[in-house]
């Protein structure tokens, strides 16, 4: 076996931990903002901890007082989970039997492909039709309504996703359970289900995260707390003259914890689906 130099270890151990220097820096200093006072976030030259540090940001946000800070945000937090739930789930729902179906007839992979194009159009363009459509169903500044536009956002990406992970499966396995009996059905349910586990964790996963973020869609079409998200709840706290930035980092950092603990959760099967497809038996 080919040994390794030292000097090569040493590079990969320090590459590392400049690459995740980089990433927790804004997080970390995310974390520094929503405790300290508003005079150390003003202060000149910037203190990079706080001389004594402040949770009542963390107070009011988690308050549960009609008509205050908390309230108004606990149900954005709500409303992003229920939202990014629902539109994952059925995008998930939809992408198994359509990826399935493309990745075993390659005559209509076609298909899939001009779905994906639509990506290329920007937002923007897509708004009125959306809003005109969701007007004429009384679905504006409805969390249903809001799902179902995020589904068109996700079901194109999460079906290429799985597609991707049923091609790395052998055809010949399929093969073997119909020639044992097996219908297509239980074939799709029994076999390829369990097989595809890491990839569905991984396409939903990403699917939640996708939904959880979105911001263009959700300032559109929402108006007040029954289906106002944390995206636009977190935009409203900036819209002031005077912005309270530990208010808002303290935000950020609430509305991070949801998809942080779902990653931490399925962290096992989000790299088995990463990896999915690299090695071939």
């Amino acid at each position: 076996m080919e040994r390794k130099s030292p000097l090569f270890s040493v590079f990969i151990y320090i590459s590392a931990l400049l690459l995740a220097a980089l990433i927790l820096a804004p997080i970390l200093w995310l974390f520094v903002m929503s405790i300290s006072p508003a005079a150390d976030l003003a202060a000149k030259p910037l203190r990079w901890w706080p001389q004594q540090m402040d949770f009542s940001r963390y107070r009011t946000l988690l308050s549960t007082v009609e008509n205050s800070a908390g309230a108004a945000f606990l149900a954005s937090l709500r409303n992003s989970i229920v939202v990014a739930g629902m539109a994952t789930v059925a995008a998930i729902a939809l992408a198994i039997p359509a990826g399935w179906a493309v990745s075993r007839t390659p005559s209509v992979s076609w298909s899939l492909s001009l779905v994906i194009a639509t990506y290329m159009l920007p937002p923007v363009a897509l708004a009125v039709p959306l809003y005109f459509a969701l007007a004429h169903f009384g679905m504006l500044n409805n969390v249903f309504g809001l799902a179902l536009v995020y589904l068109t956002i996700l079901a194109p990406f999460t079906t290429w996703l799985m597609k991707s992970g049923f091609d790395s499966i052998p055809k010949e396995i399929e093969a073997a359970a119909m020639i044992d009996g097996a219908g297509l059905f239980q074939t799709l349910r029994i076999i390829m289900l369990p097989l595809a586990a890491p990839v569905i964790s991984t396409s939903a996963l990403f699917a939640f995260l996708l939904a959880w973020d979105e911001f263009f869609y959700a300032l559109l079409f929402t108006s007040d707390q029954r289906a106002k998200t944390l995206t636009v709840a977190i935009a409203d706290l900036a819209g002031g003259r005077v912005s309270d930035y530990g208010l808002i980092a303290t935000a950020g950092v609430l509305a991070a914890l949801p998809p942080v603990l779902i990653g931490l959760l399925t962290q096992r099967s989000l790299i088995s689906g990463l990896t999915s497809g690299g090695v071939k038996g």
